[in-house]
């Protein structure tokens, strides 16, 4: 098919790849293409950044077996009015592991409509075949990225214990405290976040959310202190946790434990058997990786930053 915009049908089928990749071969679902990862992206960000957004889309016999989804330079505006340049183009994609010779095809395709920047990308460690393929097109480890690797943990659903809150804390779902407690939520965990009502609306407008299964704690003072989106991949009868946060006066309370474990229990209620959630795995960022270790989560795979610097693009 012909480069275009990515669109939000796009991003269905790209949907449906990854849970045929997760049913046999789940260490190979890179970072920006699992069910849910990919359900947040396009939602939280198509409104503002989708038209720098470009894809490209492989089938055979009707369904789709690879994609590459280019995000090119752009500005980025912050929620204080200020702006961001990004200057280099990265690329998410997934090849299925039945045609995984068209992965030439996607890095031909990625450096043909990103030329003169710097080109960054996030294969899987497990997938030896196409890690060398991208370091025979060029591309080379990101040394700038060595410390911001990201790795994907799963566990079963089979024994989950019960959530504890502090006094006077509970738990809500979005549908209950509504968008603007859902938005502050988030930025108030992340203040350096772009997300906004716009943002969200878009996030709830993606066929895979679910606002029984968009999980906050409040706090006595109204606060909501800790949430997290859960994404429920009916076929493979797994739940992902994306994203998961606390607000920062609120830490160190067991908040984050708390509403993994209600959302656990609430996805198992909703027919999820597995679950996964992703963190940062390099030594010097232990927290995340600590808290879903406490939870059961055990490392199911990793990716590896690549980078073709512009000199050689």
């Amino acid at each position: 098919m012909t480069t275009d915009l990515l669109t939000a049908e796009d991003v269905q089928l790209m949907q449906d790849l990854a849970r045929r990749v997760t049913a046999t071969h789940p260490e190979l679902v890179n970072s920006d293409a699992s069910y849910g990862e990919l359900a947040w992206n396009w939602g939280k960000d198509h409104a503002a950044q989708g038209h720098t957004w470009r894809r490209r889309l492989w089938c055979a016999d009707g369904d789709l077996v690879a994609w590459g989804w280019a995000q090119l330079p752009r500005q980025v505006r912050r929620r204080d009015g200020s702006v961001r340049d990004v200057t280099d183009a990265y690329l998410a994609y997934q090849v299925h592991p039945g045609h995984a010779a068209l992965v030439d095809e996607v890095i031909d395709w990625f450096d043909g409509v990103a030329p003169g920047v710097d080109r960054t990308v996030l294969p899987g460690a497990a997938d030896e075949f196409g890690l060398r393929r991208w370091a025979a097109h060029g591309y080379e480890t990101d040394q700038d990225a060595l410390g911001d690797w990201t790795q994907l943990n799963e566990r079963d659903l089979t024994d989950v214990a019960e959530p504890v809150l502090p006094a006077g804390f509970r738990f809500r779902t979005a549908d209950e405290a509504g968008p603007e407690a859902a938005v502050r939520a988030h930025v108030d965990a992340w203040p350096a976040s772009t997300y906004s009502l716009e943002a969200y609306e878009g996030v709830r407008a993606t066929p895979a959310y679910r606002g029984d299964l968009h999980v906050l704690v409040e706090a006595p003072d109204a606060t909501m202190a800790c949430s997290t989106i859960m994404w429920l991949d009916e076929v493979n009868r797994s739940v992902e946790f994306e994203p998961v946060g606390t607000h920062p006066r609120h830490r160190r309370q067991g908040l984050a434990r708390a509403v993994l474990l209600h959302g656990m229990r609430l996805a198992r209620a909703a027919g999820a058997v597995h679950a996964t959630v992703a963190c940062l795995g390099a030594d010097e960022h232990p927290a995340a990786r600590e808290l879903y270790y406490g939870v059961g989560f055990r490392l199911l795979s990793r990716d590896v930053p690549l980078l073709k610097p512009a000199a050689r693009a």
